[in-house]
């Protein structure tokens, strides 16, 4: 019902940036949130940053500073662009949505991830 499709992750240096996207599609009404959530090998996955409508952006501490999550509503796209990334940054990188669908139901899905790997 509700696709997305991430795209900009890669390989970036220490001290370097990168921008990744993602732009969903389908039965879509309206976006409740949408965020970034990331996955490094042996971890859980966990809270990058998310946009929501009601209350505005969150970040987790350990990228405060460093990575601003923007939404493009017209898009239906979201964005993180990641700047002085560190090798602790390398990890899958998710994309998720909260919407409400055309059929007035809540519906909640994952992108497909992105890799970024930073070296040191």
């Amino acid at each position: 019902q509700v696709q997305l499709v991430e795209s900009g992750g890669g390989l970036v240096q220490a001290g370097g940036s990168l921008r990744l996207s993602c732009a969903a599609s389908g039965v879509i009404f309206s976006i409740n949130a949408m965020g970034w959530y990331r996955q490094a090998p042996g971890k859980q996955r966990e809270l990058v940053a998310v946009a929501t409508s009601a209350v505005g952006t969150n970040y987790a501490d350990s990228v405060k500073g460093r990575f601003t999550i923007s939404r493009d509503n017209a898009k239906k796209t979201v964005y993180l662009q990641m700047n002085s990334l560190k090798p602790e940054d390398t990890a899958v990188y998710y994309c998720n949505a909260d919407v409400t669908t055309i059929y007035s139901s809540r519906y909640e899905t994952w992108g497909q991830g992105t890799q970024v790997t930073v070296s040191s």
